[in-house]
């Protein structure tokens, strides 16, 4: 890597320890309406929320190289809004993407 590209690394690599807790709060605000679509009481405003924090999670995650995450997360954001989803396969999303995002955790 020249010079330059080892400092991009480092500045992306220091934007996303300190994003990561906003990356935690979408994937928990996911967990939380997976949760209420299991239970069938997924209210229209946390589908709205979950969808959003989707559409956020898509476009920054991709920032960070994480191109894979950057596809659950569009299949999510779909997923929820074509209205209620099937709470197996929105769960299995997120597994999905929590998996892609933090493999070691």
């Amino acid at each position: 890597m020249t010079e330059a590209e080892d400092k991009t690394a480092a500045l992306l690599a220091t934007l996303w320890l300190k994003n990561r807790p906003i990356v935690d709060e979408r994937l928990v605000l996911l967990d939380g309406a997976a949760a209420a679509a299991a239970a069938g009481s997924l209210a229209d405003v946390q589908r709205k929320e979950a969808q959003s924090a989707a559409h956020k999670l898509a476009g920054a995650l991709g920032m960070y190289g994480y191109d894979e995450g950057t596809r659950i997360s569009r299949q999510i954001e779909v997923l929820l809004d074509e209205g209620a989803p099937e709470p197996a396969r929105l769960r299995a999303l997120i597994a999905e993407l929590r998996a892609a995002v933090f493999p070691a955790d």
